[in-house]
């Protein structure tokens, strides 16, 4: 289970968390313009806008967990267990297969207007990355500074669904989601009023009432309530160190912690790592369950121009600053 989230100051940030019970050894992963992706179905694209996000890379192939890419289009795939539906491959169609859809679309797309229009051509297919890696049943938020959108792949087809919160979970389908927040529209950042009877003088007794019924638990849906509740009442200064840190505290509330969320079998689900991308200046911001302190990979620090993938191993361990 995973959060995702988008957030708006001066800059446009996007970002995630991954929440799992294992790592497969993910890294901040650079992909060059010249390096060369070689797609199942649709040969080879040899020329492509940069990225960068966190990868697994098996066989020197990134397999983006998310990514944004130099153009600040940002993109991340999230658990969709149940729901998502991938098929075989049709002719007239850009067959795509779902561990591709990452870098076919933020290779060729510098908007999510564009991303609209490729999205008309493709069919996301079944297609395995090997026998040790089936295909991951995901949906993917896809944002620029100026939109949202949710992409799904069901039965009936691929649906692209305006994302006006900018926040996307698991479970259930997106529309589903976003449904979900009419049940909460007497939520507020204010002090509640009275409405339970005139006939009795009631008051608040403490700061933060007006959030009495915010979801707490770690179900997908209550996750999408929370950090949209977060994220659409957050305020900060424009700086960069205010907006990065306030999006790790949007992150934040819904992060989950192990020993929360039994898998079976001694595992647990938690929060592997969390990621804020400036997406305008392609700064990749994250930490990892035991390392609170924010770290970072600046794309336009390396040379976009070559072939080969620029790999950074994630800082796992604490880092702990002492003061006396």
């Amino acid at each position: 289970m995973c959060t995702a989230a988008t957030y708006k100051t001066k800059d446009f940030y996007f970002g995630r968390t991954l929440d799992y019970e294992f790592s497969y050894g993910e890294e901040i992963t650079i992909t060059p313009r010249n390096y060369c992706f070689h797609f199942r179905n649709m040969g080879s694209i040899k020329n492509h806008y940069a990225m960068i996000g966190v990868a697994h890379v098996e066989d020197d192939y990134p397999l983006y967990y998310d990514a944004v890419n130099e153009k600040g289009l940002g993109m991340a795939g999230l658990n969709f267990v149940g729901n998502a539906d991938y098929k075989e491959t049709v002719q007239g169609k850009n067959n795509i297969a779902s561990f591709e859809l990452i870098p076919w679309i933020l290779g060729q797309c510098a908007t999510v207007k564009e991303v609209r229009a490729l999205l008309k051509k493709i069919n996301i297919t079944n297609v395995p990355f090997s026998k040790e890696l089936p295909p991951a049943q995901l949906h993917w938020l896809i944002a620029d500074c100026n939109e949202a959108v949710t992409v799904e792949s069901l039965k009936d087809g691929i649906t692209v669904c305006d994302n006006p919160v900018g926040v996307m979970t698991n479970n259930p389908p997106f529309p589903q989601q976003l449904f979900q927040l009419n049940n909460y529209m007497y939520l507020s950042p204010r002090a509640p009023q009275n409405h339970f009877c005139d006939k009795l003088s009631l008051e608040a007794y403490s700061l933060g009432m007006g959030a009495i019924g915010l979801p707490g638990d770690l179900s997908s849906e209550s996750r999408f309530v929370r950090a949209s509740f977060v994220k659409m009442n957050s305020v900060c200064a424009d700086c960069e160190t205010e907006s990065v840190n306030q999006f790790f505290h949007i992150l934040g509330s819904v992060e989950q912690q192990r020993g929360c969320c039994i898998i079976g079998d001694g595992k647990y689900e938690f929060t592997i790592y969390t990621s804020c991308c400036n997406a305008d200046k392609g700064i990749y911001y994250y930490t990892t369950y035991n390392n609170h302190q924010i770290s970072a990979v600046s794309m336009f620090r390396e040379k976009l121009d070559g072939a080969v993938l620029i790999r950074f191993p994630l800082v796992l361990g604490e880092q702990i600053k002492m003061q006396n």
